[in-house]
This record gives C-alpha cells, sequence and structure tokens, in this order.
C-alpha cells in the first residue's frame, strides 16, 4: 500500500559498524538551553551516510538508555520552520535524553529519505493541496523512503542493543527490532502542534499510523469540543 511506511527487508542483526571518533561538544539551542554532548562517528555503515549519535547524559548508568532516531530537517533543526514539529522534537530530546541518558541518532535522511531540493518540491505540491505523503508519491517516491539498518549498525556499535525509544512512529520501532534490537518500551514525545503544521500533524497521524501521535492531537481537541475553537478544520484533517 502506498501509505505504507518503507520498512527494512534484511532480518536480524546487520553487519558490524564501528565507532571512528568520539568527541565532547557543547550545546546551545535558541531558547537558551544547554548541555554537553559526546558526537560519535562511525564506520561501516552500510548506505556510507555521515550519520552521527549524540551521547547524552549518562547512558550506562541509565540501565536502558533513551534513544531518539531523529531524521535530518535543515528547514525545522536549523531555520525554525514553522511547517514540521522537527525543530522542536530535537529540542525537546536532547533534554530529554541528557535527564535520563541515553542517545540522539541524528539521520541523514531529509524529507523523510527524499532529499532536501524534492522535500522542498513536495512542499510546493502541498501548498497546491496534496498532503506530505501524496506529495512525495507524485514526485515519484514512497510515501516514506526511511531505511533504519544504519541505526540498527550504530546502537549496536555503541552496545545499546535494548533500548527505550522516544518516537510516536511505529516503524521505527519494527524496523530497530527487526534488526536486532529490543525496544523494551517505546516512549511518545511530546505534541508540538501550531496553527501551521496543524494539517500536516494530522496527516501523520491519519495515515502514518502514528497512533501515539493521535491521542495527543484528540488531547488538545478535546477541551473545545463543545466551543468550536479547536475542532476537526483546525487540526487539517478535511479533505486531506
Amino acid at each position: 500500500m502506498a501509505d505504507r511506511p518503507h520498512q527494512a527487508a534484511d532480518l536480524g542483526r546487520p553487519l558490524t559498524a564501528a565507532i571512528r571518533r568520539r568527541i565532547r561538544i557543547p550545546l546551545r539551542f535558541a531558547d537558551d538551553y544547554s548541555t554537553t554532548a559526546t558526537v560519535v562517528s562511525f564506520t561501516g555503515l552500510t548506505d556510507a551516510q555521515q550519520h552521527v549519535a549524540l551521547e547524552l547524559g549518562r547512558p550506562a548508568a541509565a540501565g536502558l538508555p533513551l534513544v531518539r532516531l531523529h531524521s535530518e530537517c535543515l528547514t525545522g533543526d536549523v531555520f525554525g520552520s514553522q511547517r514540521c514539529d522537527c525543530g522542536p522534537q530535537l529540542r525537546e530530546a536532547v533534554e530529554r535524553i541528557t535527564k535520563h541518558g541515553g542517545y540522539v541518532l541524528y539521520l541523514r535522511q531529509e524529507g523523510r529519505g527524499i532529499g532536501l531540493y524534492d522535500k522542498l518540491d513536495a512542499y510546493a505540491l502541498q501548498d497546491r493541496g496534496l498532503d506530505t505523503y501524496d506529495a512525495n508519491l507524485a514526485l515519484g517516491h514512497r510515501a516514506d523512503e526511511r531505511d533504519y539498518t544504519s541505526a540498527a549498525q550504530m546502537l549496536h556499535a555503541l552496545g545499546a542493543s535494548r533500548i527505550e525509544l522516544l518516537s510516536n512512529n511505529p516503524d521505527k520501532g519494527t524496523q530497530l527490532a527487526r534488526l536486532g534490537i529490543t525496544i523494551a518500551r517505546q516512549v511518545p514525545t511530546a505534541l508540538h502542534l501550531t496553527g501551521t503544521n496543524a494539517a500536516y500533524l494530522a496527516t501523520k497521524a491519519r495515515r502514518g499510523g502514528h497512533d501515539l501521535l493521535r491521542l495527543g492531537l484528540e488531547r488538545a481537541a478535546e477541551p473545545h469540543r463543545h466551543t468550536g475553537a479547536l475542532g476537526p478544520a483546525h487540526l487539517g484533517t478535511e479533505g486531506r
């Protein structure tokens, strides 16, 4: 089915990757939140991309490290785009994982794997009425082209084969489990809902199988159901 996210085809533990370098980098976000990450690079990743892991807090002391698979989003992570929730999710993940101990895997998968220029082309199609998944399909891509084999390789190299996964996306846990990572618990992210990303979030919940996100949207809408201030139209679900 076109709506179904891409899943890794291989079963079992992937080929071995190794840690290339570890370097400590102080981080400061736009709201002045600061922490220190150990940024880890790797050799032997199957897709040959320059993914990195941000080691935050004390993963070894956490028992089960908290892990976020974060797909690169130049527009959201760097420029603060309001069309998505990527920047706020990254900011949230860094603070939560610093407190708990674990890793943010920063994956070079712009636009759910289609690249920056095609993502911008998809935005143009969305401005003409397509949703985020149909726009990718119209450009000749799958709705979601992300493969998490390299993420599993990174976790194995870090010695984190049993984790808590910070995500609303069930496909991430499904792929990681097939690749030898035990998901002890899936932890939802917060709901970062704005007037400009509501349609995008509603589409992810409805078509991407993001059940945890769907529940968050329902909770956000509930106090306004009787006043009509925040109904389905506001959430961008109509005709999508």
